[in-house]
């Protein structure tokens, strides 16, 4: 005689496969669960005023310059959708249209949204390298090399890394690390949650951020000097063996550690130096209000 016990009540097996069913069917539909890719490689020329702007709202965008008279744009197009098919449609969808505008070349990444479904491109752009590039990559990092003719970058999160870029640089983003080596021109940094980080600079800088440190290394001090600016981190500055400059350091709840001679100079009680390196020029200017300062 079977024992009652082992016997299943009626309609279990029924519920478990109801619900396994279910639950793949939950699974299925989970948003982003499937993806699908594609590369594209597209060329354009470049206009008059050898301005290239980019726009990606969404992915990476790196900017190489060569030696060329045109601009090419490598892509690698992402759709994430709920299913193998969607994803498919989407990516179908994701452009890369470029067309000029007032004289410049602009370059943007089309992407159609939905709740359940995300498109995106990372970007590898070729230009001359006597360009002006200006990107906006609300949430993607940015990468830019090897140009002549200077650089523009907005981010709201994502970091960003210039190198070997010569003209001016105006670089501001919300929630990112800022580097940059071996440039030249005036530079502007500007974070609010993030590190600044500047390596073999030539010309001024004026760099903020509001929490966290800033490093800079300077090879040659620029007519506009040096400002530095940060809320909660460490500020360092590195200068090169002659300089000719007025120097204001200042913390609130902090040190400053000044290794170079001044003439001239004052130390107040409440945190502030003042001096002048070599014969005076310049003016470097260092602030912040809960950390230390070194210059050296």
């Amino acid at each position: 005689m079977k024992d009652p016990r082992s016997t299943p009540p009626a309609g279990a097996e029924k519920t478990e496969s109801g619900f396994g069913g279910f639950l793949r069917g939950l699974l299925s539909g989970i948003p982003w669960s499937e993806r699908a890719e594609s590369d594209e490689t597209q060329c354009f020329p470049c206009t008059s005023s050898n301005v290239v702007k980019l726009q990606n709202a969404n992915g990476r965008t790196r900017v190489v310059g060569e030696d060329r008279d045109d601009v090419e744009v490598r892509s690698r197009k992402t759709a994430r959708a709920e299913s193998s098919e969607a994803a498919r449609r989407l990516l179908e969808k994701i452009r890369i249209v470029g067309e000029e505008v007032n004289g410049c070349l602009e370059i943007e990444v089309l992407t159609p949204h939905k709740w359940n479904r995300r498109g995106y491109a990372a970007l590898e752009v070729a230009v001359p390298r006597s360009a002006r590039v200006e990107v906006s990559a609300p949430n993607g990092k940015v990468s830019i090399e090897g140009i002549h003719g200077g650089a523009i970058v907005r981010s709201s999160n994502g970091a960003t890394c210039v190198s070997d870029v010569q003209g001016d640089i105006d670089i501001n983003t919300s929630n990112a690390r800022v580097q940059c080596s071996c440039c030249s021109g005036h530079l502007i940094a500007r974070s609010s949650n993030g590190k600044i980080e500047l390596d073999r600079h030539k010309g001024s800088v004026d760099a903020t951020t509001s929490n966290g440190s800033i490093r800079v290394a300077v090879d040659e001090v620029g007519k506009l000097g040096v400002q530095l600016a940060t809320s909660n981190g460490r500020i360092v500055l590195g200068l090169p063996e002659e300089v000719h400059a007025e120097l204001d350091l200042w913390v609130d709840n902090g040190i400053i550690r000044n290794d170079r001679a001044l003439d001239n100079a004052t130390r107040e009680t409440r945190g502030r130096v003042l001096g002048r390196l070599g014969g005076g020029g310049a003016l470097i200017k260092l602030r912040t209000s809960n950390g230390s300062i070194a210059v050296r």
